[in-house]
C-alpha cells in the first residue's frame, strides 16, 4: 500500500499583518541604528574611557633619583630599586590560605591584610611598600588574581648619622624631608613618566600599546665634603661630648683659600636611613642655631683696633686691677693682669683690654667692622634653615653694649659664621664665602683688612697656644697653630644663666701658610670643666692632626715644638 505524504498547511498572513509585522522589524533597526549613531558620537570619549578600565592601564615609570656624593665621587645618599605590592581589591580573588601566607610573607596579620582587600570599592591600595624584589617575587608567585608588583626606589645613607644633619632624609614617596634632600629636592627627583599597557584579568601584561611620557632621571649632586674628614670631626666631637657630658656639640672644617666645607658634625644625631625618635635631633646646630661667641670674637676687635691706626701690636693697655666699671656696670678678668700689649691682651684673653680697645672706637666704624665680617646676615651657604644671628645697629649701643661686644656679649653667631670670619686671617684680610657645595675654581672674597693687619692678628693668634695663652692643649706636633679660646655664658630666658656655658674653639694651620680652618663648639659641658681651653681645643687639635696628615700638608715646626704645661699648673681661664 503506498504511503501518502502529509504536508503542513500553509498559513497566509493577511497582508496588512505582513505590513505590520515589516514596520516593526524596520522600526527596530532603525532604533538601533539610532542608538548607535547617537552613543558612538554623543558618549565616544566616555564609553572609550570605560572600556579602557576594564582592560587599558597607565603605568607609572618613576624617574631614578640623583646621587648626592662627597667631593671625590663617594656615595653620600643613593637609590636602590625595591618593589611594592599593591591591589585592586574588586578584582582580587584569594582563599584563606592564600591570605595567611600573603600576611606571613609581607610580616602582616591576616586581618589586616584582609581589611585593605575585602569590600573595598578602590581600584588601588598598597598592600605594602618599598620591599626587596625577592620578597615581592614570593608574593607574586602565591597568584592571587587582582595583586600586582610596582618597581620603585629606596634612598639607603651610606654614611648614617655621621653624614645625616647635612644630606637629610627623604619620605616615603622619595620627597626631601631635611637638609639638602629637601634643599635640592626638584635638582635630585627627577621626572616620572608613563606608558599605557592592556592587561589581562590577572595583571599580566598582554600588548604595550605606548610610551606616554619618558621619565627624565634626576641630577646628582656634588657636595665639597671629604668623608674622611668628616668621619673623623663626628668622632672626635663625640668623643668630647661624651667625656664632658655635654648637651651637644658641632665642629666645622674649611677649606681656609676656598671656603669649601669640608666636614660638618653635629651632636646629637640620627640615623637618616630609619629617621624614628628625632625630638631635637635633626637640627644642623653649625648652621641653625646661635650662641654668644665670647672670647673668640676679640682677635676682629684687635684687628680693628690696629686697622684704625690708633694701636699697633705691642701697644701697651692697662689692665689692672682686673676690673673696669662702666656706668652701673663691671667687667672682670678672670685673672687680672697688668700692663699687657695688644699682642698680650688677645693672648691672655683679658675682657679689660678688649673693652678698653673698643671704647677707643667710633660705634660706627666697629660696627662696620663687624658688618663686614657677616655677622647679624646669613652666610647665603643654601641650606635650609639658616640663622642670620644677630648684630645690633649702632646707633642703639650703650657704653657698656660697645665694650662687652668686644668680647662676644651681646651679639649672637652661628658656628659657620664664625669659623667663616676667621678666613680673614688666613688670606691676607681678604673674608671668603662659604660653600657646602664643590666648587670649580677659587672664589673672589672681600677685602676686609690689610695684609698687615691680618698677619699681625694671627701672630696674635699663635701665641694664645703656646704657654702662657688659654689653649696649649690646641698644639700640633710638627706645625703651628693659631687660635682662640671662648668660654661663655649661656642665655636664658630671664638673662644669663650661672652654670650653664658654651665652650668654643676656632683656630687654623699651619699657620706658616693655613690650609685649614676648623671651629668647634661644646653646648653645655657638665662635667666640671667648661673653659674652651680644656674642652674645645683638644677637639680641634685632634682633628687639625688628623686632617693635616689626610691632606698630607706638609709641615712648618719641628715634631719636638710642644709644651703642654703640668696637669696641675694653673689654667689661664676667660669667662663673660
Amino acid at each position: 500500500m503506498r504511503s501518502r505524504v502529509i504536508q503542513p498547511p500553509v498559513i497566509k498572513l493577511p497582508a496588512w499583518r505582513r505590513r505590520v509585522l515589516l514596520i516593526v522589524v524596520m522600526a527596530g533597526f532603525a532604533a538601533l541604528l539610532g542608538r548607535s549613531i547617537y552613543l558612538q558620537s554623543m558618549h565616544k570619549g566616555f564609553l572609550q574611557k570605560e572600556g579602557d578600565a576594564r582592560y587599558s592601564r597607565s603605568m607609572k615609570l618613576p624617574a631614578h633619583r640623583g646621587m648626592i656624593t662627597d667631593r671625590f665621587g663617594e656615595p653620600l645618599a643613593i637609590s636602590t630599586p625595591v618593589e611594592s605590592i599593591w591591589a585592586s581589591p574588586p578584582d582580587v580573588q584569594a582563599t584563606p590560605q592564600q591570605i595567611s601566607k600573603m600576611a606571613t610573607l609581607l610580616k602582616m596579620k591576616p586581618a589586616e591584610l584582609n581589611k585593605k582587600l575585602a569590600n573595598n570599592p578602590r581600584e588601588f591600595v598598597y598592600i605594602k611598600r618599598r620591599i626587596p624584589p625577592e620578597l615581592a617575587k614570593q608574593v607574586m608567585q602565591i597568584g592571587v588574581p587582582g595583586v600586582f608588583m610596582q618597581r620603585e626606589y629606596r634612598r639607603y645613607y651610606p654614611a648614617g648619622e655621621v653624614m645625616a644633619h647635612l644630606v637629610g632624609f627623604t619620605g616615603i614617596d622619595e620627597n626631601g624631608q631635611e637638609g639638602f634632600e629637601l634643599r635640592y629636592q626638584d635638582w635630585l627627583s627627577g621626572k616620572s613618566g608613563s606608558r599605557r599597557v592592556i592587561k589581562d584579568r590577572q595583571g599580566h601584561i598582554v600588548e604595550d600599546l605606548e610610551a606616554v611620557k619618558v621619565p627624565q632621571d634626576g641630577h646628582d649632586l656634588v657636595l665639597s665634603i671629604d668623608r674622611k674628614i668628616q668621619y673623623l670631626a663626628y668622632r672626635e666631637l663625640a668623643h668630647a661630648v661624651d667625656q664632658f657630658k655635654a648637651k651637644a656639640g658641632a665642629a666645622i672644617v674649611l677649606d681656609a683659600r676656598t671656603g669649601e666645607v669640608l666636614a660638618m658634625a653635629n651632636l646629637p644625631t640620627y640615623n637618616p636611613n630609619n629617621p624614628v625618635n628625632m625630638a631635637g635631633r635633626s637640627r644642623n646646630r653649625a648652621i641653625v642655631d646661635t650662641f654668644e661667641p665670647g672670647s673668640t670674637l676679640k682677635p676682629f676687635t684687635a684687628a680693628a683696633a690696629l686697622e684704625s691706626g690708633h694701636f699697633t701690636p705691642d701697644t701697651h693697655i692697662q689692665t689692672a686691677p682686673g676690673i673696669l666699671r662702666i656706668g652701673p656696670a663691671t667687667i672682670h678678668d678672670a685673672h687680672p693682669q697688668g700692663m699687657l700689649t695688644v699682642a698680650q691682651v688677645i693672648q691672655k684673653s683679658s675682657n679689660v683690654g678688649s673693652a678698653k680697645m673698643a671704647l677707643t672706637l667710633e660705634p660706627q666704624y666697629l660696627w662696620g667692622i663687624y658688618n663686614h665680617m657677616g655677622f647679624g646676615s646669613p652666610t647665603h651657604i643654601g641650606f635650609p634653615g639658616e640663622a642670620s644671628g644677630r648684630l645690633r645697629n649702632y646707633k642703639n649701643w650703650r657704653p657698656i653694649e660697645q665694650a662687652t661686644m668686644s668680647f662676644g656679649h651681646g651679639i649672637s653667631l652661628t658656628l659657620l659664621q664664625l669659623a667663616r670670619a676667621y678666613t680673614v686671617f688666613a688670606n691676607d684680610g681678604e673674608l671668603k664665602p662659604v660653600s657646602l657645595l664643590k666648587l670649580k675654581e677659587t672664589p673672589v672674597g672681600q677685602q676686609v683688612f690689610s695684609a698687615k693687619t691680618a698677619l699681625a692678628v694671627r701672630d696674635m693668634l699663635e701665641l694664645v697656644v703656646q704657654p702662657g695663652g688659654t689653649a696649649p692643649r690646641a698644639q700640633i706636633a710638627g706645625y703651628r697653630v693659631a687660635g682662640k679660646t671662648g668660654t661663655a655664658h649661656k642665655l636664658g630666658p630671664g638673662g644669663y644663666l650661672a652654670d650653664k656655658y658654651v665652650s668654643s674653639f676656632v683656630g687654623l694651620a699651619p699657620a706658616s701658610n693655613p690650609r685649614l680652618i676648623i671651629a668647634v663648639m661644646v653646648d653645655e659641658p657638665s662635667s666640671g670643666q667648661y673653659y674652651g681651653g680644656t674642652v674645645a681645643a683638644p677637639v680641634f687639635s685632634a682633628i687639625m692632626a688628623g686632617a693635616l696628615r689626610m691632606l698630607a700638608v706638609p709641615q712648618d715646626a719641628p715634631n719636638d715644638n710642644i709644651v703642654i704645661p703640668p696637669e696641675d699648673a694653673p689654667e689661664i681661664k676667660e669667662v663673660v
